[in-house]
């Protein structure tokens, strides 16, 4: 695994550009968020989300989420409705994933035989750098071995079991505590997929 060592202030444009070289050639890319580092690759690449699976040793039925660089990047992954639409604008960027429909762009193994994708789009200037560079939403599901708990440092990864990352872009420390709040948009309203940083309440009166 190759090490790039950020500024927590910003991304360094030139470590940028190369991890979104690794992700454009198939590459796992583990990297930091607004909550715990995550793992990259291009969801539009069947074979390199399979990688991530067999990474974290996580099985095939549990969906994996996305995160983008704005709202606007988002609808190439995600249909947003009106709802869907609120809660963006209330809460992005931020630790409040919602799960919508996804476009065909996404590879189906994202989706673990469902036809919804998570996204969000994180409070955090390298992780928004790395899906803007490559053009298009990120992976970003927690980087360690299904089970085990999230890791806030990049030093933790050394220590996860992750030997086929190929690239980390380590910034230190992410800021941790409660994972992203997930809310699927479904027919009959808003469900509370996973409670996290975002209160409930908090979503339901965005959407009054």
């Amino acid at each position: 695994m190759t090490v790039i060592f950020l500024s927590s202030a910003g991304p360094d444009r030139a470590a940028i550009v190369r991890a979104a070289d690794v992700l454009r050639r198939g590459g796992v890319v583990a990297f930091p968020t607004d909550t715990f580092y995550g793992l990259a690759v291009d969801p539009r690449n069947e074979a390199a989300v399979s990688r991530v699976y067999e990474i974290k040793g996580r099985p095939a039925v549990s969906a994996m989420p996305l995160i983008a660089s704005s709202r606007e990047q988002a609808g190439a992954a995600a249909v947003f409705d009106e709802a869907g639409e609120r809660l963006a604008s209330a809460f992005w960027p931020g630790p409040l994933t919602i799960v919508l429909p996804a476009t065909p762009a996404v590879a189906p193994l994202v989706l673990a035989g469902g036809r919804t994708v998570a996204i969000r789009v994180p409070d955090h200037e390298i992780a928004r750098a790395l899906a803007h560079e490559l053009g298009f939403p990120i992976t970003s599901t927690s980087a360690n071995r299904s089970g085990q708990p999230p890791a806030a440092e990049g030093a933790d990864l050394a220590h996860a079991g992750l030997d086929d990352i190929d690239l980390l872009l380590d910034a230190g420390p992410c800021r941790g505590g409660l994972p992203s709040t997930i809310v699927e948009m479904a027919a009959s309203g808003p469900r509370l997929v996973r409670a996290g940083a975002v209160a409930w309440d908090r979503v339901l009166r965005s959407l009054e």
